[in-house]
C-alpha cells in the first residue's frame, strides 16, 4: 500500500477496496470483484484494437504489447501508440475507465544482465519508464522480462523495488515465467543440483508489483508426471495450457504470492506439432504456433472434426500429404485414432512412424480457466492474445464489469 490511511470502523469497507490497487490510479477502476485484462499485440494492432473496443466494458485493463528493450536500454515502440487506431482506442478506453498499461519485454538473457547488474544502468532504465509512464499518461507498466539468469536474480528484484518507488500512483504489473514443482518437472528422472535456482525471487516480486500475471502457458512437454499419465492411456500429451498443471503451477506460487494480486495467464492461441510415435511413447517436434482460423481449414481439407481432449482444448491428429505412410491402411484420419494407429504400429512392428498434431485454445478453455482462478482464489485472467485471430465465442464467456 503506498498511501497510509487512519483507520475507522466505518472505513473498513473502503480501505479493503483501496489495499487492493495504488490509491488514485489515474482515472481508471481501482477495484474489481474479478478482474479480466489482455495483451492486444503491436504485430496485430488494427485487427486487436478493432476487435477488442466494442468490448471494452468486458475488460478492466488493456495491454497494448508493443515496447521491446534496446541494448542502450531505451525503448522501441513497435506499436506506434502515438498514432491511430491506438489513439483513439486509448481515448474510448479511457472513457470507460479501463487501464491502459502497456507491455515493456526483453527475452535477452545477455542484455537483462548488462543493465541490471549495473547500478547506472539499472537506475537510468527505472527513470526512463517512470518518464514514459507519465508522460503519456498511462495507469502502469507491465514488466516482461524473460530469460533472466538465476544470477540476476537479486538485481531484478532490486529493480522493480526502485521502480516501485519510483511509480508513486501508477501500477506496476509484473508478468513472469511458470514454477512447476521439481518433482513433477523431473518425474522419473533425478532432478539436475540447480533445479531450484530461479531467476524470480516471488517474495520480492510480491512485495514491488501490484499484480503479477503468470504466463501459464507454453506448457508443452514441462510436467513429465502429467505427460507420463496421459501416455500411459495411450494419448497424446503436448497441450498449450492443461488447467492439471495451472493449478499446480499456482498452487505452488501462491505460498509467496498473495492470491490477490496473482493473475492467471489464458492463451488463445495453438500449436502444431510433429510427432513420432514409438513403441510405448510419443516424441513431439514443435512447429509453429498459429491462431484457430489457421487450423480449421486444415481439419476441413482432411474431413476431420476436431474434438475436446482430456485437457480442455481443441485438437486433431493427422497424416500431411507429405508424410510417408509406412502403413496407410492402418491409419485412421480421424483425430486421436491416428495416434494410436501410430502407437500401434510402432510396437507391433518397432517401427517409428510420423504424424501431425493441432491443439488449441478456444472460448470453452477460457472459461475452464476462469472457474479454476474462482475456484483458486486469485485476482482473475488476462489472456494473451486478443488480436481478433481468436476464438470469437470468447466475448460471450467473458463476464461484464
Amino acid at each position: 500500500m503506498k498511501v497510509l490511511m487512519r483507520i475507522s470502523f466505518l472505513s473498513l469497507f473502503v480501505l479493503a477496496i483501496f489495499l487492493l490497487a495504488p490509491f488514485g490510479a489515474s482515472a481508471a477502476p481501482i477495484y474489481a470483484p474479478f478482474e479480466v485484462s489482455g495483451w492486444i499485440p503491436y504485430w496485430r494492432t488494427a485487427t486487436g484494437t478493432a476487435d477488442v473496443l466494442p468490448h471494452l466494458n468486458q475488460l478492466i485493463e488493456v495491454n497494448p504489447f508493443v515496447y521491446t528493450l534496446k541494448s542502450d536500454g531505451t525503448f522501441l515502440d513497435n506499436g506506434s501508440l502515438d498514432k491511430e487506431p491506438w489513439v483513439s482506442f486509448i481515448a474510448e478506453a479511457k472513457r470507460q475507465k479501463v487501464r491502459i498499461i502497456p507491455t515493456i519485454m526483453t527475452s535477452n538473457s545477455e542484455l537483462l544482465h548488462k543493465i541490471l547488474s549495473n547500478q547506472k544502468s539499472r537506475i537510468a532504465l527505472e527513470d526512463a519508464i517512470t518518464a514514459l509512464v507519465k508522460e503519456n499518461n498511462f495507469d502502469g507498466i507491465d514488466i516482461d522480462f524473460e530469460g533472466k539468469r538465476a544470477e540476476d536474480r537479486d538485481y531484478f528484484s532490486t529493480f522493480l523495488r526502485g521502480l516501485y518507488q519510483r511509480m508513486g500512483n501508477k501500477w506496476v504489473m509484473c508478468t513472469i515465467e511458470a514454477r512447476t514443482p521439481v518433482a513433477d518437472r523431473y518425474f522419473g528422472n533425478t532432478p539436475p543440483a540447480d533445479a531450484s535456482l530461479y531467476a524470480n525471487d516471488l517474495k520480492e516480486i510480491n512485495k514491488y508489483c501490484d499484480r503479477v500475471r503468470v504466463m501459464a502457458y507454453d506448457q508443452q512437454s514441462i510436467d513429465l508426471k502429467l505427460m507420463a499419465e496421459a501416455e500411459a492411456k495411450g494419448e497424446l500429451y503436448a497441450p498449450v495450457a492443461d488447467p492439471a498443471w495451472v493449478e499446480k503451477v499456482i498452487t505452488l506460487m501462491a505460498k509467496d504470492i498473495s492470491k490477490k494480486k496473482i493473475v492467471i495467464g489464458v492463451p488463445t492461441y495453438g500449436y502444431e506439432y510433429n510427432v513420432t510415435a514409438y513403441a510405448g511413447s510419443f516424441a513431439y517436434d514443435l512447429l509453429w504456433s498459429f491462431n484457430p482460423g489457421y487450423a480449421i481449414p486444415i481439419a476441413n481439407s482432411f474431413g476431420i472434426t476436431p474434438t475436446r481432449n482430456a485437457q480442455g482444448e481443441i485438437f486433431f491428429s493427422y497424416l500431411p500429404t507429405t508424410t510417408p505412410i509406412t502403413a496407410k491402411p492402418q491409419f485412421i484420419q480421424n483425430s486421436q485414432n491416428v495416434a494410436q494407429a501410430a502407437l500401434t504400429f510402432a510396437n507391433t512392428t518397432n517401427v517409428n512412424q510420423v504424424f501431425r498434431m493441432m491443439t488449441w485454445g478456444d472460448a470453452s478453455s477460457v472459461a475452464d480457466k476462469i472457474a479454476l482462478a474462482k475456484k483458486l482464489g486469485v485476482r482473475g485472467i488476462a489472456i494473451f492474445k486478443l488480436d481478433g485471430g481468436q476464438d470469437p465465442a470468447i466475448w460471450n464467456i467473458l463476464p461484464k464489469r
